[in-house]
């Protein structure tokens, strides 16, 4: 791919997107180093737009910046990942419950129009379904009335994004929302509650159990190694 073929508006955001992409499916590795010049030779362009897709994926918790080292792709210990479901679980409870008691019928439109329907079990079907349970998962959090709340919620789906793909969801994810969906047209606060606290209990099994089997020799699992020092 030639620099003249992208425009400066659009160079940055592909190399942001294959880059994003790659971290979240795995072909990057955590604590792999992402040189910048060897970027820049393969999307055959110059150094500036891949430092700022770089800064992008940084601002997202993807990629971390070492001093006198470069670009890093994020480790991340068990401990940090069970915190950060955490936050998750309490951020999605309280978006829910002030979605029950206000959301409009546009709304639930809206959140019914976010799942585009099961097409595969490859790489591409993976990453747009997680890209799909952001969607939904932020607009149900706008529903809710609190824009601070939408966006930490937003950040914390970008941090999560690589573990989330892990949840191979498509098959089913519509079936948990669907729950979600039903008991947010009733205005039903506890069986919405239930419904979010349902879907991310099973997703936070999952999600843990194919960490430490599938990647458990990439994470940083036990704590003990640091962001960009290997072992």
């Amino acid at each position: 791919m030639s620099e003249e073929s992208w425009s400066n508006g659009t160079r940055k955001n592909r190399i942001y997107a294959d880059l994003r992409r790659s971290v979240i499916m795995g072909h990057c590795l955590p604590g792999e180093k992402l040189d910048i010049r060897e970027l820049a030779r393969r999307y055959g362009t110059s150094i500036t737009p891949v430092r700022e897709a770089l800064q992008m994926l940084h601002q997202e918790g993807l990629v971390t910046i070492k001093p006198h080292v470069g670009y890093l792709v994020t480790q991340v210990t068990l401990k940090q990942l069970r915190d950060l479901m955490e936050l998750r679980e309490i951020l999605e409870l309280a978006a829910v419950e002030r979605a029950a008691s206000r959301i409009t019928g546009q709304q639930i439109q809206e959140l019914e129009q976010v799942y585009r329907g099961y097409t595969g079990d490859d790489d591409e079907s993976y990453s747009r379904y997680t890209a799909e349970n952001r969607t939904f998962h932020c607009a149900l959090a706008q529903a809710a009335g609190n824009q601070e709340l939408t966006e930490m919620l937003g950040h914390l789906h970008d941090r999560l994004a690589r573990f989330m793909v892990l949840r191979r969801a498509g098959a089913t994810m519509h079936l948990s929302h669907g729950r979600i969906i039903d008991a947010l047209r009733a205005h039903k606060v506890e069986e919405a509650a239930q419904a979010m606290r349902d879907e991310l209990t099973e997703t936070r099994a999952i999600v843990l159990e194919r960490v430490i089997q599938e990647q458990g020799d990439t994470w940083a699992l036990d704590g003990r190694r640091e962001q960009g020092d290997g072992a």
